[in-house]
Order: structure tokens, then C-alpha cells, then sequence
């Protein structure tokens, strides 16, 4: 017997399950002796561990991320561990790799641990065969469970993420304005995060008559650069012709920008790239990089403040979205013309930003 099933049981939210075992005022009397009738008909007795009970609670969350290698998982494991820690956390670190078997025995290993919650750092941990998410589901019929960067329905599964479909949408566009027509989406995951990446590409390509949508999967390390530039050559001479990339990281986007210096093109005259996540690497090509900030430091932090106030019996939203912003700097250029919106509305010419 969890708490999941008193809350269904009851029918109340695990929220108001965690508040009657807090303690807390903010439940009216009918609903707590409904809470605690039906936990006595079961005979359900807390953890003295568990989360909200204020009494012997580790002050300890566990964090999965596939990679820890990865930029983006590292930055985000930062931010996580300091604002926990700043709250009176400490954090178990469990890199789970990307196979499902391997995240659902890090899952089980936290929760031996008596973590209060747990933080799923990265949109790979939500699968499209539900039947992969079930070791989420189970372990939030016991604790909270966090997601960053992705979505999943699942009673006591909290979600914090960008709005990734719409950054890519919006920075797609404008490179269609400035004139570019022959764009490259350039991924190296299938994750929830890179799906929306990509639906936000082919939404903006797909309002441009003028273009056609190009996805390409590089399936190597993340970290060979020189690799990645090397598959651009080949895909290149096998009749791939493209003048933008639109990247689903910094990383494969810094890939793009020497693939163009090494075929000679200028930048952003006759080549553009667009990377993601906005990272240190956006200052260290030549010239610097466009990117779209996802936020990932405020996600973390309001990630966090969600778990807490999930822990003190608090109504928190399941799903929370941020918008990215489009960092301009010198590998695109400015479209030549923004028309408004009612006259984009009507002909269907995608809406370009100064």
C-alpha cells in the first residue's frame, strides 16, 4: 500500500495524502478523516522515512542523467546540487547511460536509499513505449519524481521544461527570412527534447514553399567534433546541398560551423548555423555562435522549488513551461524584411524578428 493508493482510494490527490500526513492545516476535517479512515481500513503505515512526515527524512534527493560527460546533463546536474544544497539537500548522482533496463535499476538503487524525491535530468528518460515509463510510475506511487526537460501524465510526476517547438520554430523562420532556403536539421538523439526540436523545424519549413526539410541523424560521439565534420563532407558529396543548419546542440552546431570554414564558405554571407542550449561553446568558434537559450538555469531552479513545495504538502502544477530566446550573434544574419502579422497570417510567409 502506497500513498498513491490512499489518494485513490480516498479520491484526493497524492498532494492532499501528503498534507493529511503533515499535518497541515490546509485540509478541510471532512477530507483528513476521509484520508485517515482509509488508511486505517488498510492498515497503511508511513515510512519514517518518507518525504512530508517531518520526521526522520534523509534531506536527500536522488538525480539520474544518462551522461554526466554530457554539457548539457553536467550544467544541469550543477544547478540541481546547488540549489539543493542551498535548501538543506544533499543528492545521490546516479549516470544511468541510456538503456531503459539500466535507468530502472538506478531508480530501484535510489530508492533503496530512502531519497525524499527523485530528479530525472534530461528529456531521454521518457520513452514512446509506455511500457518503458513504468518504473517512473512506480517510483512516484512512493515519492515525487521530477522531470527536466520533458512530459509524462503520470500522477505524482512533476514536469519543468522549454518550449522547445516554438524556439525552434521562431529561429527557423527567421533564418528562412534571411534568405536562406536549403536548411539542415542536424540531431543526434530521438529523446522528447530533440522530437519537439525537430516538429518545430519541419513546422517552419513546411509554411515555406520555396524550401524542402532536410533532417539528418548523426549517429556517432557526441565528442568528435572533427567526425561529425568529416560525415557533413560525405553527406555533402552525395547530393545533400545546404547552406543552414539548424543544430539540436551547441556542440553539433560548432561541428557545422567548421564543416562551412573547411568548404570555404563565408559565414553567415553564404552559410548559417544555429546551435542550442546556448552554452560556453556559442564563444569559442569563430564567429561566435547563434544559439537558443533554453533557460536550463532557471528550469533547475524552479524544478527544485516545485519538488520542495510538493514535499511540504504545498499544490504545486504538474507541468511547467518556459519560453527560450534566440541568442543573435555573428553565424546568422538578419532577415531583410519583417512583414506584420496580419499580412503573414494571410499569405503564409513565415514572421521574421529583428
Amino acid at each position: 500500500m502506497t500513498i498513491y493508493d490512499i489518494s485513490e482510494k480516498a479520491g484526493v490527490s497524492i498532494a492532499t495524502v501528503s498534507r493529511v500526513l503533515n499535518g497541515s492545516r490546509n485540509v478541510s476535517d471532512k477530507t483528513r478523516e476521509r484520508v485517515l479512515a482509509v488508511m486505517e481500513h488498510y492498515g497503511y503505515t508511513p515510512n519514517a522515512f518518507a518525504r512530508g512526515l517531518g520526521l526522520n527524512t534523509m534531506k536527500t534527493m536522488g538525480i539520474m542523467c544518462a551522461d554526466s560527460s554530457d554539457p548539457y546533463l553536467a550544467k544541469a546536474v550543477y544547478h540541481i546540487e546547488q540549489k539543493l544544497r542551498s535548501s538543506g539537500y544533499d543528492s545521490l548522482l546516479c549516470c544511468t547511460g541510456y538503456e531503459p533496463a539500466s535507468k530502472a535499476a538506478s531508480m530501484n538503487l535510489l530508492l533503496t536509499k530512502k531519497v525524499d524525491g527523485v530528479i530525472l535530468a534530461g528529456s531521454n528518460f521518457v520513452h514512446e513505449n509506455q511500457a518503458e515509463n513504468k518504473y517512473i510510475a512506480e517510483a512516484a506511487a512512493r515519492i515525487p519524481v521530477m522531470l527536466l526537460n520533458a512530459d509524462l501524465e503520470i500522477p505524482n510526476v512533476y514536469s519543468v521544461l522549454s518550449d522547445d517547438f516554438a524556439s525552434m520554430y521562431e529561429a527557423t523562420r527567421e533564418m528562412l527570412c534571411s534568405g536562406i532556403k536549403d536548411i539542415l536539421f542536424f540531431y543526434n538523439t530521438g529523446s522528447y527534447s530533440g522530437k519537439r526540436k525537430m516538429a518545430g523545424y519541419l513546422a517552419a519549413v513546411e509554411k515555406d514553399e520555396n524550401c524542402r526539410a532536410m533532417t539528418w541523424l548523426y549517429q556517432g560521439s557526441n565528442e568528435d567534433v572533427p567526425a561529425m565534420v568529416k560525415d557533413l563532407k560525405k553527406l555533402r558529396r552525395e547530393g545533400t546541398v545546404f547552406h543552414g543548419v539548424m543544430a539540436a546542440d551547441d556542440v553539433l552546431a560548432a561541428a557545422a560551423v567548421k564543416y562551412a570554414r573547411e568548404m570555404n564558405y563565408r559565414i553567415p554571407e553564404d552559410f548559417s548555423v544555429v546551435g542550442y542550449n546556448n552554452s560556453t561553446l556559442t564563444v569559442c568558434c569563430e564567429p561566435e555562435l547563434t544559439s537558443i537559450d533554453n533557460k536550463l538555469e532557471i528550469l533547475c531552479q524552479h524544478l527544485v522549488t516545485t519538488l520542495l513545495g510538493v514535499l511540504e504538502g504545498r499544490e504545486m502544477p504538474p507541468k511547467t513551461v518556459f519560453s527560450g530566446e534566440l541568442i543573435r550573434r555573428g553565424t546568422t544574419r538578419q532577415p531583410p524584411y519583417t512583414p506584420p502579422p496580419h499580412e503573414a497570417e494571410k499569405s503564409g510567409a513565415p514572421n521574421c524578428y529583428d
